[in-house]
């Protein structure tokens, strides 16, 4: 088997473009600011809707309220992590009745993060809507979940990785698609 192959999907300026335009979008989606709450998944996640939220300010006025989730705890492979798995922070706007909550992420894949964190949030309210921003949707579904705003749609075989790099984590920004060895 040879090693792996590490490639370019899009640099700093080109993530900056895909999230004006995710920002635009979600803005777009909840009919405006009023009721609009950004809910990040640990880790990246919360970075980006951060800035998705920076740009919404930015371009609307409007501090739109942020949280965070950490769905270790509502993960079907929880066993398989083992008997002391690392649990981050989750942290909500107090009322999320009524509102228009997207979560955002990273990358898409299987659909199972984001089925954890459909769970989590059922325990903190009931949102009019929820709906689902991604930098990277990777395709490979196991679970029915689509996202109503990507970045940028990047197909990869089911053992290869793709890596989003954030200044705020890794010091600099950049997507890259890790391709396995195998073909």
């Amino acid at each position: 088997m040879s090693a792996a192959e590490r490639s370019s999907l899009l640099d700093a300026p080109t993530i900056a473009r895909a999230l004006e335009r995710m920002a635009r979008e979600i803005v777009e989606l909840a009919g405006g600011t009023d009721r609009l709450i950004l809910i990040g998944i640990q880790r990246r996640g919360v970075e980006l809707a951060d800035r998705i939220g920076a740009l919404i300010r930015r371009s609307h006025g409007a501090d739109v309220p942020r949280g965070a989730l950490d769905i270790t705890l509502y993960r079907d492979d929880l066993n398989e992590i083992g008997p002391r798995p690392v649990i981050g922070e989750t942290r909500l706007p107090r009322d999320l009745d009524g509102k228009i909550v997207v979560i955002v992420d990273d990358v898409l894949f299987t659909g199972r993060t984001v089925r954890a964190a459909l769970d989590q949030l059922a325990d903190f309210g009931r949102p009019a809507r929820i709906a689902l921003a991604v930098l990277i949707d990777r395709g490979g579904r196991e679970l029915p979940v689509q996202a109503d705003i990507v970045g940028q749609r990047v197909p990869a075989r089911s053992g290869d990785r793709v890596d989003v790099l954030l200044q705020e984590v890794d010091g600099g920004d950049a997507v890259e698609l890790v391709r396995s060895g195998a073909p």
